[in-house]
């Protein structure tokens, strides 16, 4: 069926980006509709889905999708650990597809419209405004969440994501050998060149996975093999297994032409040194969303002339990313675990400038303990 209706906005995925920016286009009064390749946005889900301290300050999520983790457990390839942590600072891990679905709901109650099951093909100018031949209806804006080979990116000319991250994982109901305080993170080169590999306790059950360079294998199963003795993997089943591609070449130009935006892995919006997006979507979709409501509405400025000024180029994370992909090897990882210099630099990698020396978990705790 066509839909005939003409739209401020169309959003071409149902991502974190596209979701939290339909939102708050409707909030504003932007006639909004969401188009979603998938059969619903929590299918089909490719991302760990952990939120850093400062995703959660930009949107408010309900608790029951969420579970916190204060500290980070640090593993060198010879499983040598350090405990990293610091006062305030947390991370949210979450029930990913829902978490998707209840975003979804909430820009609906705003007023969106979202259409699942549809793949967009082709889009022209028409004057002012941009033609959707498919699905017969025109919009005065569009905006590319559709991730990291954006359709939107390729029929607009715009740029696109060329290095990538390949991420492999599996969920298990329950790990009872793990410590679910922390964040369980492994640096080897040889299972996870240029990247790392984790164990993160979510709400319900356990995520685990490993991530690679474009050009490397990510040993999975050789990951699982060298950490049995600490997590017993053997006496659970798999619950889920999921992959998928993380961009890592920092913000793609150009990311937009008149009356056409990326945002989201579309825009390369993802830290090039952790892979960590969903803070930078939330951000960008949201402040994406507040600049075509001025634009279209208030006679603001194009958007994409703000948000050049606002995005962050991330020099020194994308050096990071090239030390990363050379692979230091396994015994200089072992030799520098829980070193000043390696927990300092770990301290900055995970908690930014919240982290202060001396701190630790236990510490944190007993302060709290006394307070009460």
């Amino acid at each position: 069926m066509k839909d005939t209706a003409a739209y401020d906005l169309v959003i071409v995925g149902a991502s974190f980006a596209g979701l939290v920016c339909a939102r708050a286009a409707a909030i504003r009064g932007l006639r909004t509709l969401v188009l979603e390749a998938k059969r619903d946005p929590g299918a089909r889900i490719s991302t760990t889905g952990i939120l850093v301290k400062e995703a959660a300050e930009e949107v408010d999520l309900p608790p029951d999708l969420t579970r916190c983790v204060h500290g980070v457990r640090l593993y060198s390839p010879a499983l040598r650990s350090v405990d990293l942590f610091a006062p305030g600072y947390y991370f949210l891990t979450s029930r990913t597809a829902d978490l998707l679905r209840w975003l979804a709901r909430e820009a609906e109650t705003a007023g969106a419209r979202i259409r699942c099951s549809v793949k967009l093909s082709h889009a022209v100018r028409q004057g002012d405004m941009i033609f959707l031949p498919q699905l017969g209806l025109r919009t005065r804006y569009l905006v590319g969440a559709d991730g990291a080979r954006s359709t939107v990116a390729r029929l607009f000319d715009l740029g696109r994501n060329s290095r990538f991250l390949t991420g492999l994982e599996v969920e298990y109901p329950e790990l009872p050998e793990a410590d679910p305080d922390y964040l369980h993170c492994f640096l080897d080169s040889r299972l996870a060149r240029g990247y790392l590999a984790w164990v993160a306790p979510a709400p319900g059950f356990f995520q685990v996975g490993l991530a690679a360079s474009e050009g490397a294998k990510p040993d999975l199963k050789g990951f699982l093999g060298a950490t049995e003795r600490l997590f017993g993997f053997s006496k659970q089943s798999v619950k889920e297994r999921r992959s998928g591609r993380i961009p890592c070449g920092g913000p793609v130009h150009p990311f937009a032409a008149p009356r056409v935006l990326l945002i989201g892995d579309a825009a390369g919006h993802v830290s090039p040194l952790t892979g960590g997006g969903i803070r930078l979507a939330f951000r960008y979709g949201r402040r994406a969303a507040q600049l075509i409501a001025d634009h279209l509405t208030r006679h603001g400025p194009p958007p994409e002339l703000i948000l050049a000024k606002e995005i962050p180029a991330m020099r020194q994370k994308l050096l990071l990313r090239r030390v990363m992909d050379a692979a230091p090897p396994n015994w200089l990882y072992d030799m520098a675990i829980g070193t000043p210099l390696m927990n300092w630099f770990a301290r900055k990698v995970y908690f930014h400038r919240r982290a202060r020396p001396g701190d630790s978990l236990e510490a944190f705790e007993q302060r709290v303990k006394s307070s009460i």
